[in-house]
């Protein structure tokens, strides 16, 4: 028997705008993290994207979509966005802000809404992954679908 795949959030939301997308289920390592998924679903970690959430010096949470084989320069994000300075939260916090369990969190259907950056090459790809609100379950979709469900701001924050 097949796993089921979950309904969530981010899945509802998709549906609910008419988004076309694949679901895609792995197994899910702890501190695994995108190469995982990648090995899991048989693609590039460069296309499978991380949801993270983050916060300025306010407190203000914010959520950046990130190439799974880059990392996110926090001062430079401070940078683009107009902040004095960008840090990860804390799981627990991330998890209040998002609505889901780090290491399931989407940048779609969060329980706060917040401002949405990605990384702008993230749009040059035809195909991305990214998580579909529960930990192993990954949606594929057309990256110009997020900007017609998310507002998203695009900035160049990856470090190699």
């Amino acid at each position: 028997m097949s796993p089921k795949v979950p309904s969530t959030n981010a899945t509802r939301l998709l549906k609910q705008v008419g988004v076309a997308y694949t679901e895609h289920l792995y197994r899910y390592e702890d501190h695994g993290g995108t190469a995982v998924s990648a090995r899991e679903l048989g693609v590039e970690e460069h296309a499978v994207i991380k949801t993270l959430v983050m916060e300025d010096e306010k407190g203000s949470p914010l959520i950046i979509l990130m190439h799974g084989d880059r990392e996110v320069s926090t001062k430079e994000l401070a940078r683009q966005i107009g902040a004095k300075a960008v840090h990860p939260c804390k799981p627990e916090v991330a998890n209040r802000h998002s609505g889901y369990l780090v290491g399931g969190t989407s940048p779609l259907g969060t329980k706060k809404p917040m401002p949405v950056h990605a990384e702008a090459s993230i749009f040059d790809l035809d195909r991305i992954y990214l998580n579909g609100g529960s930990r192993g379950f990954l949606v594929g979709l057309d990256p110009k679908d997020l900007d017609r469900v998310l507002k998203v701001a695009r900035v160049s924050v990856a470090i190699h």
